[in-house]
């Protein structure tokens, strides 16, 4: 089956804590693992037909963990975008956050806003990261994002927790028992075969059956 000239995909990141309880690690070092797993499937986007990445990395309502998980991971963030901003302009990548920028730590809202400046030009893959979002808040507000072709969650849950549910009206959904944090891009690889080989109809008749 051919492949279209534009393939959104989006990933629910789920399983890092898992992942770090699993190993006797602190939940600190499974978030760590998963900045990890972004870098992985970032550069292996591309070259398997994405050419536009949403990645879930901070909803909403994660503000209810514990305040020093949740200042952990705003650090890991700004961090992670300084160190990754020459990769992303190296690789072609586009950055772009979505999300409330309200709440977030001073540092972080600098370290966004440098890195989607340098990377502007990015035309191989469009990356955007939920930080601090709520798709019933981007509907209401009417921040909507293009639509979701393939949706991918991983670490064994089945639900968009409040995800893209708009752009997610039509989008084939593909559920994996892998933590984030060991997620390659052979994992990405199987979650686009199972995709290719669906039929989309949209409502319509299957192909067979429109003739």
């Amino acid at each position: 089956m051919s492949q279209s000239t534009s393939l959104h995909v989006a990933v629910i990141m789920d399983g890092n804590g898992r992942w770090a309880a699993r190993r006797g690690l602190p939940r600190a070092a499974g978030h760590r693992a998963g900045a990890d797993a972004v870098r992985r499937i970032v550069e292996a986007a591309p070259d398997q037909g994405v050419t536009a990445l949403t990645l879930f990395a901070f909803s909403a309502d994660n503000w209810k963990r514990p305040a020093s998980e949740v200042a952990a991971l705003m650090r890991l963030f700004a961090r992670h975008l300084q160190t990754e901003t020459p990769r992303l302009l190296e690789n072609g990548v586009r950055l772009d956050v979505v999300g409330r920028r309200d709440r977030l730590p001073a540092p972080l809202v600098a370290a966004i806003r440098a890195a989607e400046r340098a990377t502007a030009a990015g035309t191989r893959l469009r990356l955007r990261l939920a930080v601090d979002y709520s798709a019933r808040a981007a509907i209401a507000d009417r921040h909507i994002l293009p639509d979701v072709d393939l949706l991918i969650r991983t670490g064994g849950e089945q639900r968009l927790s409040d995800f893209l549910l708009w752009e997610c009206a039509y989008a084939e959904l593909y559920f994996t028992e892998i933590m984030w944090p060991d997620f390659a891009a052979a994992d990405l690889a199987d979650a686009l075969r199972a995709f290719h080989a669906r039929q989309r109809r949209f409502g319509g008749l299957p192909e067979a059956a429109a003739g």
